[in-house]
């Protein structure tokens, strides 16, 4: 039952080859058995999700249907969920239980959708790595020395090991895609205000972004359905019709212009990565795509316009954390400042201070103008490039990651080093744009990603696309060795 995926368990669940209770149970036992080799769950939520599965077989049998109806999944742990711990991966939210569900959470559950636990990531989802977890460092099942990306490494780790068929995730400067590249996944970053961001603990608001992780191109289709949608609550969510994304995975790929940057292949980029992705442009070749080189000029800039936009970000979404409404408190504080300063020592980590500490300087007088501001041109360079270059070509494809993920531990002590790996997805943040990581082989048998980005709302275009290589290809098909 594990090795199913989402949509092989909708049509199984649809034929009464067997129950979600049943279903849910399996997966429940593998998770108590294999997790604690890989550290992906924080919680599991047992008793929550044999109820809910009780409830969709009972829907089933009045008649109901639909793809998530019964289907298991696990929560990013900076989803609000009521009644459970939502701990953002952080001991300042140690002891904190959200008094109602994010959209998300509500909307997938309302399709049916059984909720097996809230998965491990980076504090705050700052990371690439998953190494900043208060909770412990998620380890990757391809190679259990080595990170499985971040800040979304838990719910990676966990479908990746066939703990789960899918999982939601965030992505702020790629932290769905870099983390489906390093295990072996497809995940989906869709366009900014697609996926309401109401009860999803905020990092940097004009970045974040939720989105899918699963196996298959045509498994994010059937999750994202779910988690899309106009919402009141989202001052940022847009009103823009959602589409079936299922329909088009079929549409031909025939004239389709796909745009290669010249500037991703630049000295960084590993060569066997890069003869992996030219492997994938001649793959969808075949399958009739039209292939061009374009430019990104300004995309040498996005690292730094990013690490300064973030981090100002959360400085001011974080400043809610001070010890007095919920969280963590310290203990005998001596006056409000000693409250303030001894809780969000206490209760932050190393990588959450030190991005709090650059956001506050960037934002401090004097030096607005030159660094946030300053940062902001930039991304409205970076998102002027995308403009150009999608009049005259349909989607952009290049490497997801320009390494296979390190060694545990490798790049703690070189905070830049590890933000240099974002370099190929930080763009699609800054602009807005949706992007997908599909899986493109294997480098020292480590999984390596592709990544594809389309303009604005064309999420169906890269499922697609990705659906359509995916039927031509088994990279995605396979299994890391013991799980």
């Amino acid at each position: 039952m594990h090795q199913m995926t989402l949509a092989e368990i909708a049509r199984g669940l649809a034929d009464k080859k067997f129950s979600s209770e049943e279903l849910t149970k399996v997966l429940l036992a593998r998770i108590t058995q294999l997790d604690p080799q890989l550290n992906s769950f924080i919680s599991l939520t047992e008793d929550l999700a044999i109820e809910q599965a009780k409830a969709a077989d009972a829907r089933r049998a009045n008649g109901e249907s639909g793809a998530l109806l019964g289907a298991p999944i696990a929560h990013k742990d900076l989803f609000c969920t009521l009644g459970i711990r939502t701990s953002c991966g952080s001991k300042m939210l140690d002891n904190f239980k959200a008094p109602y569900d994010a959209t998300v959470v509500a909307k997938l559950a309302a399709a049916g959708a059984v909720t097996l636990g809230k998965t491990n990531m980076d504090e705050f989802a700052m990371g690439s790595a998953n190494e900043s977890s208060w909770y412990g460092a998620v380890k990757n099942p391809w190679n259990l020395e080595h990170v499985p990306g971040g800040s979304s490494g838990g719910s990676a780790a966990a479908v990746a090991a066939r703990l789960l068929p899918a999982a939601t995730a965030t992505d702020t400067g790629g932290s769905i895609r870099q983390p489906a590249a390093f295990t072996n996944l497809t995940g989906l970053k869709p366009t900014y205000g697609r996926v309401s961001r109401w009860g999803m603990i905020a990092y940097a608001s004009s970045l974040d972004q939720g989105g899918p992780l699963a196996r298959t191109a045509e498994d994010c289709a059937i999750l994202l359905q779910g988690m899309a949608g106009f919402d009141p609550n989202d001052s940022t969510s847009i009103d823009e019709p959602v589409p079936d994304y299922s329909a088009s995975l079929g549409d031909s790929l025939q004239g389709l212009r796909i745009g290669v940057p010249k500037e991703y292949f630049s000295a960084g980029l590993d060569p066997r990565i890069a003869e992996l992705i030219q492997n994938s442009i001649q793959q969808l070749q075949k399958l009739g795509a039209v292939i061009k080189e374009i430019s990104l000029p300004n995309m040498q800039h996005a690292i730094p316009a990013y690490y300064v936009i973030a981090p100002a970000e959360a400085s001011s979404n974080l400043s809610r954390f001070d010890g007095v409404r919920f969280g963590h408190r310290c203990e005998n504080p001596e006056n409000l400042i000693d409250l303030y300063k001894r809780s969000r020592g206490e209760g932050f980590g190393a990588e959450v201070q030190r991005r709090i500490m650059v956001g506050a300087y960037a934002l401090s007088a004097g030096y607005y103008d030159a660094y946030y501001l300053k940062a902001q041109k930039i991304r409205r360079l970076v998102k002027n490039d995308f403009m150009a270059a999608f009049t005259e070509v349909d989607i952009i494809l290049g490497p997801t990651t320009p390494n296979p993920a390190w060694k545990l531990g490798a790049k703690n002590s070189d905070p830049v080093a590890a933000y240099l790996e974002d370099v190929y997805t930080i763009t699609a943040n800054l602009a807005g744009l949706p992007g997908l990581s599909m899986p493109a082989g294997f480098v020292d048998g480590l999984p390596v990603g592709v990544q594809l980005l389309a303009p604005y709302f064309q999420e169906g275009r890269l499922l697609n696309v990705a659906h359509q290589y995916q039927l031509n290809t088994d990279w995605h098909t396979r299994t890391p060795t013991g799980f």
